[in-house]
């Protein structure tokens, strides 16, 4: 999976992102990205898994790898991190849609998840090993960090070269970035893609009833907004 968070490219990539994604996954060429929100966390939503210093660190690195720019919102602003909060209380979540037993082996990623872990362990691990490999790496906690820095942690972290204690670097980047993912493009029922902004920003039409008066109307851009399933 591609690093997105300072991409040049970063709203072409994600367009790319929906066309080949599973629709069960669903629920740039522009301009300079910035980060409207300078990774503080959403105030009105209280998580109900993630401590206060998990929620930190997690919000900092949604803002980094979907900043806010001049074509649509960022992770924050899209509700991705309340999503994966919710998400976490799940069956997904607890490992329930998972081959959980073992062996579990060190091998290629083309061979699957190979770890332990449930999801919702995977980032209680996973974030205390992060903030303790980025104090060591900065003397800082991550969401402190300049933006810069932030940026050449995470590619550190996609390209397994920021080591963490015990868990491979890349997957638990891959968890977090699919789940991203989810939260940003989910049907707005879900917790994320607040007031559909992210199906707005690339046309998707949501999950209305049909398009039969559509169909053959080549050429023409579909003027109606999205609708959720709720």
């Amino acid at each position: 999976m591609r690093f997105i968070g300072i991409s040049p490219a970063r709203r072409l990539f994600l367009r790319r992102v929906v066309r080949v994604a599973p629709t069960a996954a669903l629920a740039a060429v522009a301009a300079k990205t910035v980060s409207a929100s300078s990774a503080e966390t959403p105030q009105a939503y209280q998580p109900s898994y993630f401590t206060a210093e998990e929620w930190q660190t997690l919000c900092a690195i949604l803002d980094r790898l979907i900043p806010h720019d001049a074509e649509g919102p960022g992770a924050l602003e899209a509700g991705a991190a309340e999503f994966i909060d919710r998400q976490m209380a799940t069956p997904y979540a607890f490992g329930k849609l998972w081959y959980m037993q073992g062996p579990f082996l060190t091998v290629s990623d083309d061979f699957g998840y190979q770890l332990p872990y449930t999801p919702r362990e995977l980032y209680r691990k996973g974030l205390a090993e992060f903030q303790d490999a980025v104090q060591k790496h900065s003397g800082s906690s991550f969401a402190s960090l300049p933006d810069a820095q932030k940026d050449e942690i995470l590619h550190g972290l996609e390209k397994g070269t920021f080591a963490l204690a015990s868990l491979p670097p890349r997957t638990f980047f891959g968890q977090i970035m699919q789940n991203t993912h989810e939260g940003y493009f989910c049907d707005p029922k879900h917790g994320g893609n607040k007031d559909m902004a992210a199906w707005r920003m690339i046309g998707f039409p949501g999950a209305r009833a049909d398009f039969m008066d559509w169909i053959e109307q080549y050429g023409k851009k579909y003027p109606f907004p999205p609708v959720s399933s709720a």
